[in-house]
């Protein structure tokens, strides 16, 4: 007969800190990252730099991509063909220029409309902390 082995317990993450304006900024950032990519070449095709700083300018500094975040965003989005990619070299350095396809103009068309959506509900929120009944969350 076998002795059972003990599995190690998995380690846990300490939970957020929901008080935290960092946790909320952290997070409001991370969901408007792709929204403001796509925002972005809604206007003209860039490559992954100008992205950045385009996305920087556009939000006055409030949201500024890493290549950690643009990076996989646009991977994504050429997936799912909402974007395409066409190598150039520039100054003997290749690099990808992403253009938004007509899927990726939809894309951000409806992302308009659910953020304005949202939006909305957070101005009303703020207005009457009791709340309302309805609105797109409940």
């Amino acid at each position: 007969m076998s002795t059972p082995t003990a599995r190690p317990r998995p380690v846990s993450k300490p939970a957020p800190d929901l008080t935290s304006r960092a946790y909320w900024n952290g997070t409001i950032k991370m969901s408007l990252s792709k929204f403001f990519i796509l925002s972005v070449l809604h206007q003209r095709p860039m490559h992954g730099y100008d992205i950045a700083r385009a996305v920087e300018r556009t939000t006055n500094g409030c949201c500024s991509p890493t290549e950690g975040t643009i990076y996989p965003a646009l991977r994504d989005f050429e997936e799912g063909g909402y974007v395409t990619s066409e190598a150039e070299v520039v100054s003997g350095r290749e690099r990808k220029v992403y253009t938004l396809t007509e899927r990726g103009r939809e894309a951000f068309r409806v992302a308009v409309a659910s953020w304005m959506e949202i939006t909305q509900v957070l101005l009303d929120s703020g207005r009457d902390v009791a709340g309302k009944p309805g609105g797109c969350c409940s």
